[in-house]
């Protein structure tokens, strides 16, 4: 699936082909990503990331999540796609993370607009969240901009790769709350 955003970002499904940008993009900007990435101390060889995008090509049907590469202008810029997805509850999560050299551009808020739109719209989802480490406002504000409730803090949500425990902050969008502007 492919899903253009703009004139200048693409939305591509997840597939082989993307395991080199993805750990390319990984392996040189590990302090920057790391900052609020675990995965990416675990990332240390490209079989890594081929053993992640095998996982998500193989995904039992009933597990398969769309996970998708963003590209500007043709260039790998970051991922973005659901994960955890309750099919009977109607209930996912979308998780993002971009390269540092394509931030400050709204590139994730076009990318999250249009995965909400495939979510309500096509998959008969009800409820979607997004979570952020308390301190990460890049990440943060981007459930805000789009009218995300804010539900609380998830205390000590996620192991960062320095060893501590981050409290992460949760935000939901529900299908009747989405404005398809």
């Amino acid at each position: 699936m492919r899903i253009r955003v703009n004139e200048h970002i693409v939305l591509k499904e997840l597939s082989r082909g993307d395991v080199a940008d993805i750990f390319h993009t990984i392996n040189t900007q590990r302090s920057y990503l790391g900052a609020w990435l675990p995965f990416v101390a675990y990332t240390k060889e490209l079989t890594d990331t081929e053993a992640f995008v095998e996982s998500v090509l193989h995904a039992p049907d009933k597990k398969r999540e769309y996970v998708f590469v963003i590209r500007y202008d043709g260039e790998f810029a970051g991922i973005i796609g659901f994960k955890d997805t309750d099919k009977v509850n109607r209930k996912t999560e979308i998780g993002y993370w971009l390269s540092e050299h394509f931030q400050k551009k709204g590139i994730i808020t076009l990318c999250l607009k249009k995965l909400l739109q495939l979510a309500f719209k096509v998959l008969n989802i009800n409820r979607v969240q997004v979570r952020c480490a308390v301190g990460n406002t890049s990440s943060s504000n981007i459930p805000k901009r789009l009218g995300f409730k804010q539900e609380g803090i998830e205390r000590e949500g996620e192991l960062l790769s320095n060893g501590s425990f981050a409290d992460l902050e949760v935000y939901s969008l529900l299908k009747s709350d989405f404005h398809n502007s």
